[in-house]
């Protein structure tokens, strides 16, 4: 093993010459960009063509861009001389590709077959490796390396520089952990686009940047299916989505769209009906009711009960004769078309062409010879578009939604052997809406109207779906995210033990079932890389109230962190006076959670002390000062899936108390316990919870 670090004024000759590899390799992407820079669009034959040029070039410039402070490769694989296709070459991996002038790799991207070794060869299998080279880096610089010769004799489990890495102290959004992944994480990361993945993951393991890695390995790996196809990524919130906005960027990845929930199905009310949007939060219950799986049964029972059934036939005249479908002729053809599956639209507007052509075969038995276009012109003939509308009326999913939740009886209809009465009698507005467009639209009613509108009309299939935090989804929920990777393939992120919804799933099998996807693999990640051994351990003590079937995290690292809990007189008071003051003293980011109900009194004694708050913001596309200073405060309802180095958690018995129910309230202080990366300190008045000894 080399040495990590070189004395300033001995420089090590290899450290020299890596050094001179990183400052060329530098010159070489900008020369690089500076191509790009010198193409001329207008040489394109026409408007059209010069606009997709121009496009293509900002993409490009965009992929080819230089952060001077993230280290340009973060390793090195040298391969044997029996290493197979790359036997005896050297290879630098770092997070895009960079080539010479004469095109030969300066840098490889780590997405690249190429690299896989980096990740993924042991003493056991060198994968043809005869040496693995980690760099450590300072502001972009690069300050050492260390060598594995990777054979037997000289195996260690533990490398200061991975571990630096891992533990270095930060200030802003999450960063990529591509020079840190483990085996177990690059093996989910690199798994076949055409294979669902479920990662159950404890906090520290991180099953979130796993889940973004993959997105930026599938994009590289399958490029033209996807940039057609299309990649989301489903956030819990807009804090969450503006601390991993950075992620994908810098791993060269701009194709991936990035939303909540809400966003997704905001998108769908708002394209039905402009200016409808989400005024009103249910009470835990009825919103646990709405996102019940049942509800897609009321909805399609709602949906297809509009349906007609024909009085009379159809008439048509056409030139000096009239030619004429029964209303038992009719009723056969929208049952033949109501019994084949398709969509409510689809079948909608299939009709007007099957009335047509049972019109064309009385024409043929008569002796006429009509062709194709008789057929349509019939189709679109007023008569036959009034006979047909009358039967299978035009429906907006939105108004639908809004009907069902305003009119007891239509509910009622509806609802019949579904739901009981009083599920109904809660579903209902205290105050009927009158119009889509000023209803008061909850989020768990914006996934009805997402539903409905997918059983009017299909939704289409993006080729890549990543959904984090996925077990604080309703039934409902799941599957207004399922339907967005129908065809295509999904990775799904969470932890059961950090579920703090009263609607969430309780379990993988029922909510890959509901994605639509219950052949996923659940893959457990419980190696902690992030959260200190001392913290995870004070944390764990309520796994086995809220999570008693998942095995328990295991830090690897080998500091332990600090953990302090303290019972105060005045919490705030010791905040200001005493935690506050040393932790600002530390390296690092500092986040300061507290219980929603502390969020004012809180603020207000930080006068004085500069801070962001967390969800200040409701806008994901908003560049928020959150994340960027050196101290947050964070209501505890938007902690997950945040990290800081260091945590100051006030009152956890109302971070528990703050939730519907004691469970749920266990779950939210789980998740609070778990976002610190060196240090955690608690400060309380109130006993703490029982399982934490209080």
């Amino acid at each position: 093993m080399s040495s990590p670090s070189a004395p300033s004024d001995t420089v090590d000759p290899n450290l020299a010459a890596e050094r001179r590899h990183l400052a060329d390799a530098r010159a070489a992407l900008a020369r690089m960009r500076a191509r790009i820079d010198s193409l001329d669009s207008t040489a394109a034959g026409d408007w059209v063509s010069q606009q997709f040029l121009e496009s293509a070039f900002v993409q490009r410039r965009k992929a080819l861009a230089d952060d001077p402070s993230v280290p340009l490769f973060f390793g090195r694989l040298d391969y044997r001389a029996d290493g197979g296709d790359y036997a005896g070459e050297s290879f630098h991996v770092g997070r895009r590709h960079v080539n010479d002038d004469e095109g030969e790799p300066m840098v490889v991207d780590w997405r690249a077959p190429v690299s896989l070794p980096f990740y993924r060869a042991s003493a056991a299998e060198p994968m043809g490796v005869a040496l693995r080279r980690r760099f450590g880096f300072v502001h972009g610089q690069l300050t050492g390396f260390e060598d594995e010769t990777l054979r037997p004799e000289e195996e260690s489990a533990y490398s200061a520089i991975l571990e630096a890495e891992i533990e270095r102290p930060r200030v802003g959004p999450m960063r990529d952990i591509v020079a840190t992944i483990q085996p177990e994480q690059d093996v989910i990361v690199r798994a076949e686009l055409s294979r669902s993945v479920c990662v159950q993951g404890a906090p520290g393991t991180g099953k979130t940047a796993v889940g973004l890695h993959r997105a930026a390995y599938l994009l590289y790996a399958h490029r033209d299916q996807l940039t057609r196809q299309g990649v989301l990524v489903v956030g819990p919130n807009a804090s969450f989505l503006r601390y991993i906005g950075d992620v994908l960027p810098a791993l060269g990845e701009i194709d991936a769209r990035q939303t909540t929930l809400e966003g997704l199905v905001l998108r769908t009310l708002t394209s039905l009906h402009p200016k409808a949007t989400l005024r009103r939060s249910d009470p835990a219950a009825v919103a646990t009711l709405k996102g019940d799986e049942r509800m897609a049964t009321v909805l399609t029972n709602a949906l297809w009960s509009g349906l007609a059934a024909p009085t009379e036939g159809l008439v048509v005249p056409r030139g000096a004769s009239r030619w004429r479908v029964s209303a038992w002729q009719a009723e056969e053809i929208v049952a033949s078309l109501r019994a084949r599956g398709v969509r409510y639209g689809a079948a909608r507007a299939m009709l007007p062409q099957r009335l047509a052509h049972a019109l064309l075969v009385k024409m043929e038995e008569a002796g006429d010879s009509p062709d194709d276009r008789v057929q349509d012109a019939v189709a679109r003939s007023r008569p036959v578009k009034k006979y047909a509308d009358a039967l299978w009326p035009a429906v907006d999913p939105a108004r639908l939604v809004l009907r069902l939740l305003s009119d007891a009886a239509f509910l009622a209809a509806a609802a019949e052997g579904v739901l009981s009465p009083p599920e109904q009698q809660s579903l209902l507005w205290p105050k009927p809406g009158r119009a889509p467009g000023s209803a008061p639209w909850s989020l768990a009613d914006a996934v009805l109207v997402d539903e409905a509108a997918d059983l009017v009309t299909r939704e289409p299939s993006l080729g890549h779906v990543v959904v984090d935090e996925a077990q604080d989804n309703s039934p409902m929920m799941l599957r207004a995210v399922g339907r967005r990777a129908s065809t295509g393939s999904m990775t799904v992120l969470g932890d059961l033990a950090q579920a703090t919804t009263p609607w969430g799933v309780r379990s993988w099998a029922d909510a890959l079932a509901l994605l639509g996807k219950p052949a996923a693999v659940v893959d457990q990640l419980t190696r902690g890389f992030r959260v200190p051994g001392e913290v995870i351990e004070f944390a764990a003590r309520l796994l086995p109230l809220i999570a008693p079937d998942l095995e328990p995290p295991v830090s690897v690292r080998r500091t332990r962190g600090e953990l302090a809990v303290t019972r105060v007189p005045s919490p705030l008071v010791e905040l200001v006076e005493t935690a506050l003051p040393d932790v600002l003293s530390r390296t690092g980011s500092v986040g300061l959670v507290v219980p929603d109900s502390l969020v004012p009194s809180t603020a207000a004694a930080l006068a004085g002390i500069p801070f962001a708050l967390v969800g200040s913001s409701s806008d994901p596309e908003t560049v928020a000062v959150e994340f960027d200073s050196r101290l947050d405060l964070v209501p505890a309802s938007l902690a997950k899936g945040l990290e800081f180095d260091h945590v100051v958690l006030l009152e956890p018995a109302d971070i528990v108390a703050g939730e519907p129910d004691e469970m749920t309230g266990l779950r939210r202080l789980y998740v609070c316990l778990t976002r610190a990366v060196t240090s955690l300190t608690v400060l309380h008045e109130k006993p703490l919870p029982a399982a934490l000894g209080g």
